[in-house]
């Protein structure tokens, strides 16, 4: 059996008028995953349990299979992971967007842009070696990562009572309360103070001025934790495979998890990624695992965005060029496999932000299901189907044995 689990991060959404009242799932055109709904199971997953921020950190560590009250620690340790960077026991690891923001005179600080535009892997990588050579201490260290997400590993304490919001709850919006709360780390004032400064006069930013893009013109810390201790996905649940994702927080579960984190040239976590990049690599890991997950970043970015006809975009490519060639080769090798389509949380348009949702799935399984749910994928059928048999939502680690047919594992 093959077990392959696609998330298209944050597609789930509510109505919205512009869509004639229909969420982006609902108005994309969606045929492969509709075709297999219809002879699937629908489930509804709390992915994020109550009172653990909405993320896609805690989210997907919960469709692992993985409880967040035993293993989360925070983001960033899990985007250390992947880019190889170990945390020391007394090292804090830190998410370090690029972001664009706008000092008003009045003492006010918006949040632009979270993403400076989503600047290349490329360009930001200059700047956080520019910052890394300038301002790099005994304390704090930059290493760059890709596009707008990179990483900061303080050593040292935090004062208590300290806290981080992500930038991508805050767009457009004053920010200068939560900046100020960077002031009470040590060895952090430096960095804070020097680091617009060095970003303004750097030649990518000048050439991004020049063209008319969005410059990086500050970083903002946010997704702080200290490394987890995981048990891998073969002690757990006996299986091994591969994981497929842009975006380091992904590959870092899979490092953790005991999964091989597979790079795909050109995946850039937006809609310019290399959707058939990414199909044809979860295809090669089942040539000789059991086990893919392929994350695709786009439809939560054009969330975050508001850009509501960029989302249905993302979702019909997330279908065309993820779920049917994946499905397609399957079907043509005539091996059994099971498959789920999901997201790990929502993202709607009016907000920006992530809600914390029980997230609608459906699994789908070559051999047949007993009940199909003989509907097409959209968030409202799920809710639907699961409320009419009188069932509330499965946890991630229920919903994972569920998916791999297993009872979970002595640890």
């Amino acid at each position: 059996m093959k077990y392959i689990l696609l998330i298209g991060d944050g597609m789930g959404d509510v109505a919205i008028p512009a869509l004639g009242n229909r969420t982006p799932l609902e108005a994309a055109a969606t045929p492969t995953m509709d075709r297999l709904a219809r002879k699937s199971e629908m489930l509804l997953v709390r992915t994020v349990p109550e009172g653990y921020p909405p993320g896609s950190d805690v989210a997907n560590l919960s469709l692992l299979g993985y409880e967040p009250e035993l293993y989360y620690t925070g983001r960033a340790p899990l985007e250390a992971a992947s880019m190889g960077v170990d945390i020391g026991a007394d090292e804090i690891a830190f998410r370090c967007n690029l972001v664009n923001v706008d000092q008003r005179a009045d003492g006010r600080l918006l949040m632009v842009d979270y993403s400076s535009g989503h600047i290349t892997t490329q360009e930001s990588r200059q700047l956080i070696d520019a910052l890394q050579a300038e301002c790099g201490t005994d304390q704090v260290t930059l290493y760059p990562g890709v596009s707008y997400r990179h990483l900061l590993v303080y050593r040292g304490e935090l004062p208590a009572g300290f806290a981080t919001v992500p930038p991508h709850d805050h767009s457009d919006q004053d920010v200068a309360g939560f900046f100020q709360s960077y002031l009470q780390v040590d060895g952090f004032c430096d960095l804070l103070a020097r680091a617009p400064g060095i970003l303004a006069e750097h030649p990518v930013n000048l050439e991004r001025a020049r063209l008319g893009k969005r410059t990086a013109n500050g970083i903002w810390l946010w997704g702080e934790g200290r490394r987890p201790a995981m048990v891998t996905l073969e002690e757990r649940y006996g299986i091994r495979g591969g994981l497929i994702s842009a975006v380091d927080l992904l590959k870092g579960l899979g490092v953790l998890s005991g999964l091989a984190a597979i790079e795909v040239e050109g995946a850039t976590g937006y809609l310019d990624t290399n959707y058939e990049g990414k199909a044809q690599a979860a295809l090669k890991v089942l040539d000789k695992d059991d086990f893919v997950l392929v994350h695709v970043e786009a439809p939560d970015e054009t969330g975050h965005q508001g850009l509501v006809l960029e989302k249905v975009q993302a979702i019909e490519d997330f279908d065309r060029r993820i779920v049917t060639p994946i499905v397609e080769e399957m079907e043509r090798r005539g091996e059994p496999f099971r498959l789920v389509v999901t997201m790990d949380h929502y993202t709607p348009i009016h907000r920006r932000t992530h809600e914390d949702w029980p997230v609608p799935m459906f699994l789908y399984d070559s051999r047949g299901m007993a009940v199909p749910a003989n509907l097409p994928y959209t968030e409202a059928h799920v809710q639907a189907v699961v409320q009419g048999k009188g069932l509330g939502p499965l946890s991630g680690a229920a919903f994972f044995r569920r998916f791999v047919e297993q009872e979970l594992r002595d640890e």
